[in-house]
This record gives C-alpha cells, sequence and structure tokens, in this order.
C-alpha cells in the first residue's frame, strides 16, 4: 500500500516506515514539494492532526496520514503538549526545547508521557483517527543518543533507560506512535479489503 506521511520530519518517517514494515510503500513531504505544510492552529493533538492530513490529502491521489504529538509533563500542567515541538519559541531545536524543559522542572523524576495522535484522509476527507500514550518519567539529564526530541530525558514506565538509550527497536515496540499506528494499520486493512470487495 502507497501512503503518504504529511510531514518532514524523516526520524518521524523513519520510524512509521520501520514499524509498518514491508508491503507498505511510505513516502513523506520531501517528495512532494508541491504539497505545502499548512499552519498547524489547532488546539489539540487531534485537530493538528486532522488539519495536516485534510491538507496533504487534497492534493495527492491516495491516502495520507498525518501525526501530531507531543510530550505532556504533569508538573507543567500538561506542558509543552501541542506546542512541544516550539517549546523554546519560533526555530527552536530538539536541544533547545530539552533545555527549556530542564529549566522549568524542579524536580525529577517527574512523571510525564508522550501522546500521539494520527489521521487519516483521502480527497480532503478524515477517513478517522487514532490514539496512543506511554507513560514514563522525566530525568534530570540527557542520556543517550538515539531518538529525537525530548527522547533522551524520558524513561518509560517499566524500563530504566531512557527513549535515547533503548535500541530503536524496543522503542516501536512501545511507543505512543507504536499505539497509535497499529490501530490506524489494522484500519487501513479492513478499508482497503472493503475498497476491492465487489457491491452486489
Amino acid at each position: 500500500m502507497r501512503l503518504l506521511i504529511a510531514t518532514k520530519n524523516a526520524h518521524k518517517t523513519g520510524e512509521i516506515r520501520a514499524i509498518l514494515g514491508p508491503g507498505w510503500e511510505v513516502e513523506d513531504l520531501t517528495a512532494h514539494p508541491e504539497i505545502a505544510a499548512p499552519e498547524e492552529t489547532g488546539a489539540t493533538f487531534a485537530e493538528n492532526a486532522a488539519i495536516k492530513a485534510v491538507a496533504a490529502s487534497e492534493l495527492f491521489p491516495g491516502v495520507v496520514l498525518a501525526d501530531d504529538s507531543g510530550l505532556e509533563v504533569d508538573a507543567l500542567g500538561g506542558a509543552p503538549g501541542v506546542r512541544s515541538a516550539r517549546f523554546a519559541g519560533p526555530g527552536a531545536t530538539d536541544a533547545d526545547n530539552r533545555a527549556r524543559l530542564l529549566r522549568e522542572l524542579t524536580g525529577f523524576p517527574s512523571p510525564a508521557r508522550f501522546r500521539c495522535v494520527m489521521a487519516l484522509a483521502r480527497a480532503g476527507e478524515v477517513l478517522a483517527t487514532f490514539s496512543g500514550a506511554v507513560e514514563g518519567t522525566i530525568v534530570g539529564g540527557e542520556r543517550g543518543a538515539g531518538g529525537f526530541g525530548y527522547d533522551a530525558l524520558f524513561v518509560p514506565e517499566g524500563f530504566a533507560q531512557t527513549f535515547g538509550e533503548l535500541p530503536g527497536k524496543t522503542k516501536n515496540g512501545l511507543s505512543h506512535r507504536a499505539r497509535a499506528l497499529a490501530q490506524a494499520r489494522d484500519f487501513l486493512r479492513k478499508w482497503v479489503d472493503a475498497q476491492s470487495t465487489p457491491q452486489r
């Protein structure tokens, strides 16, 4: 199945491609410069995922998957939340965002979770949305060079290592993105079957 991921984030595309495995032709917006990324004006992950999926699906002749995800830290009232990618301001790097998070927190480890919402769209219409979350804690210093975003600060529940230290295969088996994507994959398989079944 051909699937367009409505992102230019190579890390995100790589994770989704690895989780889906063979049998899926996964590409992202870097292969489609004619499709501009819309402004993410939603107040929730679900709203932003839908905005991105719908915008791309109006210009792409197939199914589009958009992901909006981020980190919710209890001690910060759920922040950075939907502003995770720009927590330290417009144009912030992952390192900038991690540094601000550590400055904002005074107690470690701090309960937190990664949350992901995915939207599937086709021809300008949302087909379905899916959500996944993984609970864990924020530690007081970066550990590990793997992953991206806040991974080096986040220890998932049941583990002693951060997402930055865990092997990619382990992270991809339990992450918020993996949990949302498993639901999206199941939906797509059924949807494709339904599309190919002759109507009586």
